[in-house]
Order: C-alpha cells, then sequence, then structure tokens
C-alpha cells in the first residue's frame, strides 16, 4: 500500500524489526523488483525499539485496557491525561548496556544483513 501511495519519483526506505520475513523468497522477489524500496533492519533487542514497545506497552496497561470509552474523542483525552501525568516526573533512560556490547550488536546485524543479500 506504501509503494502504491507514494509518486513513483520517491525512495522508499522501511524500519523494519523482523529478519526473517525480507528472507522469503516470495518477499525477496518482490524487493527485487521494486528497486526503490530499501529495507533497514533494526539489530536483534536494538533498545530504542525496546524502549518505544515499554512506552507503547504502559500506554496500553494504564489507560487503553482499563479504560471504557464512548468515542475516539474520548480515549484520545484519556491519552492526553496520562501523558500530561506521565510528564510531569519525566525520568530518563539510563542504558545499562556497556557500548562495546552495543557495537558489537550493531556488527553482527550488519554481517546477518550483508550475507543474506548476497
Amino acid at each position: 500500500k506504501i509503494h502504491r501511495k507514494t509518486p513513483p519519483g520517491l525512495a522508499l526506505h522501511l524500519i523494519v524489526d523482523n529478519y526473517s520475513t525480507h528472507k522469503h523468497p516470495v518477499v525477496r522477489e518482490w524487493l527485487e523488483q521494486h528497486p526503490r524500496v530499501h529495507v533497514h533492519f533494526t539489530p536483534t533487542g536494538s533498545s530504542w525499539m525496546n524502549l518505544v514497545e515499554r512506552f507503547f506497552r504502559q500506554l496500553t496497561d494504564d489507560v487503553v485496557r482499563e479504560g471504557s470509552f464512548g468515542s475516539v474523542s474520548e480515549l484520545v483525552t484519556a491519552i492526553n491525561v496520562h501523558l500530561a501525568h506521565h510528564n510531569l516526573k519525566p525520568v530518563p533512560y539510563r542504558w545499562k548496556a556497556e557500548g562495546a556490547a552495543i557495537l558489537s550488536k550493531i556488527q553482527r546485524a550488519r554481517a546477518a544483513q550483508s550475507a543474506s543479500h548476497v
């Protein structure tokens, strides 16, 4: 759908979180036939993606799952109230992984990606 809706002269760069799907023959064939589509894969256990997923899980647990909403507007209001409350006492994320370990994971991911595109 993204490919169909995007003007033909523009390149598409997709960031995806799945290393196996792109190896399927049907997907590989489609990507070969659509050279303007560039797929970028997040490393396994990529910290920023985990933070995003954790944030939305917390939002779901705290607001969406327990709520009862009569309209989309009510849901949006509940989310905005939650975000305002959450932002009153922001807590910065403290990286626990060593830089060398993160770089090692990135190198392994790039090597795996290069090997799969040969």
